[in-house]
């Protein structure tokens, strides 16, 4: 029993360990779809963890010294990816704040060097502070200027401009419907014959809720994107028909509800930000947070970004850079013997390593469940409940790999997460 008790603080110590340090370990960029096309990698072939945060107005309504504020914050609360819109919300016609529009004569086949100045140095204080920015060069609202006949040129001139600067994922937002395709493949075209494929390439569309799966069969579709705005209920049904669709490609989450959103006819609680990343996670997606405050560049631009949403997403992406292996995550309901849930707002979801190394059950509410214990590998299983507002952990006991086990979740936690190690296991840290 003694040695039972020990193992389980060990596995409890080493999740505790997993600082802030770990959030901020170097990613060798460019980034890449792995070999088993379910995560990133680094250059070196390293898994790269994708949490990524939205300032779709960096490059036009933030001063250098604001953005330089705003990417620092996002390193250090552990993002890693941050996705921004080429040329603003709107038409894409309007200036930055330095008075320069992106095109002369509102012609994209005419760009504005002063504007891509800007941007230019954007992306470098971006890369000193080891973030990737998801670009996007399209967004339906700018068809009017950036036309099926000028889309390849365009993307061939942006592409060729940035090819040698490799923390860059492309990025388009077209609606879903058949009538974009042809302006997608020119884009694409275009982005390829400008960095010979340096960079990686996705498209979510806008307006939601539709994912980017659609088009899914393009060769040069390089991962699945999706928003699911207010609409929590639709993550895990997008995101499982994605991750099972052929050929395999990663799936991304990227875009919900806005943490403190105003628009949606509910109030956008960290509780709601912490079911819908895990809910993602957890179905084998990629996750992107966003706040109300950034995307409408209001006056709390500078509190938003320490948020307790984005703080919490912090203690998730600790979570999981402290389980071995964790890019081998596979979504597996089975784990629950009883008490799982997959549809409505409020879900019980689970995923394993796909070796059995650990599993990881999340409960969006209080909520009793049981579990099949063979599923984790080894002599035996230590089990410890981790609070995922806090990050605050404790031992639920140490059991044998077989059998069935019951649960209940925390007194007064509003979300749990159950962590099963095998117990000859170790944790590691390793963000990529």
């Amino acid at each position: 029993m003694k040695d039972s008790a020990r193992q389980v603080g060990q596995v409890l110590g080493a999740l505790l360990a997993v600082g802030s340090t770990a959030l901020g370990q170097k990613t060798v960029f460019p980034v890449a779809v792995s070999e088993n096309k379910r995560y990133f990698v680094d250059r070196n072939g390293d898994p790269v963890f994708w949490l990524g945060t939205t300032q779709w107005q960096l490059f036009r309504e933030y001063t250098l010294d604001e953005a330089s504020i705003i990417l620092e914050r996002s390193a250090a609360n552990g993002f890693k990816f941050v996705q921004v819109m080429l040329m603003g919300v709107g038409d894409g016609t309007a200036p930055n704040v330095y008075g320069q529009k992106p095109w002369i004569n509102d012609d994209p086949l005419t760009p504005n060097e002063e504007y891509f100045r800007n941007v230019d140095a954007v992306l470098k204080i971006a890369g000193d502070n080891n973030l990737a920015i998801s670009m996007t060069l399209y967004h339906q609202r700018y068809r009017k200027y950036i036309t099926v006949d000028k889309a390849r040129p365009w993307a061939r001139w942006l592409a060729d401009r940035y090819k040698d600067v490799p923390h860059i994922v492309w990025s388009m937002t077209p609606e879903a419907r058949e009538e974009f395709v042809p302006i997608l493949r020119e884009l694409a075209a275009g982005l390829r014959e400008g960095d010979e494929g340096r960079h990686p390439i996705t498209f979510k569309p806008d307006p939601s809720p539709y994912s980017s799966s659609f088009i899914h069969g393009e060769e040069w579709l390089d991962f699945n994107s999706m928003q699911t705005w207010k609409d929590v209920k639709l993550i895990y049904p997008m995101v499982t028909k994605d991750y099972n669709l052929e050929p395999v490609k990663p799936v991304l989450m990227a875009e919900g509800a806005y943490e403190a959103g105003t628009e949606y006819g509910f109030e956008v609680t960290p509780l709601w930000v912490r079911r819908q990343a895990y809910y993602s996670y957890l179905a084998g997606a990629h996750h992107t947070y966003g706040h109300n405050d950034s995307w409408r560049v209001l006056p709390t631009w500078r509190q938003a970004l320490d948020a307790p949403g984005a703080a919490q997403l912090g203690i998730l992406k600790r979570i999981y850079m402290a389980r071995r292996e964790w890019w081998l995550l596979v979504p597996d309901q089975s784990v629950f013997a009883s008490g799982g849930q997959t549809a409505g707002d409020v879900l019980c979801l689970a995923a394993r390593h796909q070796d059995g190394k650990w599993a990881m059950i999340y409960l969006a509410e209080e909520a009793s469940f049981s579990v099949n214990m063979d599923k984790v590998a080894g002599a035996g299983v230590n089990a410890f409940w981790v609070n995922p507002e806090t990050g605050d952990a404790m031992p639920a006991g140490a059991f044998p790999n077989s059998g069935q086990m019951s649960f209940s979740t925390p007194n007064g936690w509003e979300d749990a997460l159950l962590i099963l190690e095998a117990a000859e296991s170790s944790t590691s840290s390793q963000d990529r």
